[in-house]
Parts: C-alpha cells; sequence; structure tokens
C-alpha cells in the first residue's frame, strides 16, 4: 500500500535534500542559502538547472542520472508529488539533485543573480485566463532574467497549443534566439535521451494520442519586455483528474 499525504511529509521534512519554504514561510524566514547552493549544498562549481512545476521529479532525477556533472533543483509547491523524486534520489545516493518546495511566483528569493544556468518547464498548466500565472509569460521572464546567467537556456515540453503557441509569439515578440522547436517532438529529428525522458502527465498525453510540443530558446537580458497581443484559441481538452484544467495555480500542475 503506497504512503498516504501526512506519511509522504513527514518524510520530506527529514530528507536532507529538500528544502521547504512555502509563501507563508518565505515571508517570515529568509533563504541563507541563496547564491550559495554550490558552496553549502552541492560542494561543487558545476551548473545548476532548475525544473520548474517538477511534479513527480521525473526530468529533475533523469537528467540527475544523465549528467552527474551538472547540479539539479526540482521546484514545486506540492510535497506530496515531489516525494515521488525526492524519495528516488535519496535511494539512489544522488548528490546533484536537490529538491525546493515553495512558490515559483517568488522563485528569485531562493536563487542569487547568475545562480542559475538552465530552466525547464515541463507540462504546466497552461493557464489559458491569465497570462501572469503561465511560466512561460514576460512576468515570470523578469523573475528568471534575476537569477539565471545571461544566454542562459529554458526548455518548454508541452502538450498544449495554446501554451506552446503564446510561448512562440512571446519569444518572438521579445526577440530571444531560438535554438529549436516543434509542434510534434517524437516525429522531429531532434528526439534524443534527454527529451525521451517522459513525465507523469506526458504519458496520459500521449495515450490520447496528442503531440508534444517543444522550443529551447536563450533568455537573453532586457530591460524592456512585450506581452503577445494575439488572440489564441484555447486547448478543448482537459486534463485526467482536473474539472478545469486551469483552474490551478501556476506551480500545481505537471
Amino acid at each position: 500500500m503506497g504512503k498516504g499525504k501526512l506519511a509522504k511529509f513527514a518524510d520530506m521534512a527529514a530528507y536532507p535534500h529538500v528544502f521547504e519554504y512555502p509563501h507563508s514561510v518565505a515571508e517570515q524566514v529568509p533563504f541563507e542559502m541563496r547564491g550559495k547552493w554550490r558552496e553549502q549544498f552541492f560542494k561543487n562549481d558545476n551548473p545548476i538547472v532548475l525544473e520548474l512545476g517538477c511534479g513527480r521529479g521525473e526530468y529533475t532525477v533523469g537528467l540527475g542520472r544523465m549528467y552527474p556533472e551538472k547540479n539539479f533543483i526540482g521546484v514545486d509547491i506540492k510535497g506530496a508529488r515531489m516525494w515521488t523524486g525526492a524519495t528516488d534520489s535519496l535511494r539512489e545516493g544522488m548528490t546533484n539533485v536537490a529538491f525546493l518546495r515553495t512558490n515559483i511566483e517568488i522563485i528569485d528569493r531562493f536563487f542569487a543573480e547568475g545562480e542559475v544556468d538552465e530552466i525547464w518547464i515541463t507540462f504546466p498548466d497552461p493557464q489559458m485566463k491569465k497570462a501572469t500565472k503561465r511560466l512561460t509569460s514576460t512576468w515570470f521572464m523578469k523573475r528568471y532574467q534575476k537569477i539565471m546567467v545571461p544566454g542562459g537556456l529554458i526548455h518548454l515540453k508541452t502538450d498544449s497549443p495554446f501554451l506552446f503557441t503564446y510561448t512562440t509569439y512571446m519569444v518572438r515578440d521579445n526577440q530571444y534566439p531560438v535554438v529549436f522547436q516543434t509542434d510534434d517532438l517524437y516525429h522531429s529529428n531532434w528526439v534524443n535521451e534527454i527529451l525521451s525522458i517522459k513525465t507523469y502527465y506526458e504519458k496520459q498525453w500521449l495515450e490520447r494520442g496528442l503531440t508534444i510540443k517543444y522550443i529551447q530558446f536563450q533568455l537573453t537580458p532586457k530591460t524592456e519586455w512585450t506581452e503577445p497581443i494575439e488572440d489564441i484559441e484555447e486547448d478543448t481538452y482537459r486534463s485526467f483528474n482536473r474539472s478545469k484544467r486551469s483552474a490551478a495555480t501556476p506551480n500545481e500542475e505537471a
């Protein structure tokens, strides 16, 4: 029988590589490791890669296995989901993986300028009703810029035609250099072992015959941002186990 939420939260509180700072805590307690992740936790000078809205942490753990020369941090507010990746990485003795349970809206409270090299965003809620909640909106780009190295890479992997289209417009309007993009990843020539890591939700989409979209771009420094004004057709399908796809907050999906 699987563990219940209370047991999972008890585990998480004891895990040495899990840091829990939901908004209510972050307001009261400063995060002293900000700017010192490499020095104080990872004990190396390797690049830091975030998975935002990490859910069960499939990408965080999967990438950590593939790239021991990089450091990976999964970020989400849903601790019961995060428990899976946190437990797997602990059992495997992975020293290059950590998890941060917090709200993505305040991500710059936990990382200093230039501390993050890459960001992965895997299957977030598209937040079709409110742009400022979308993890690829200009609202979030401003926050990512505060913590990333200039020109750092951002990856979006999504099933949502709405979010993919919106993101391509946002990238175009703000002149972010595109490394690669495709609206049908598994029928492109860019599938590799990294992109073939499949999250819990991605497996659902593939079983339903949906195509997976992917874009990788560089976050070059800006002082002004342009939000897309196009009227984008909304997705007509909904996620399993959700009555309204965009009802959750940004980092409650995945």
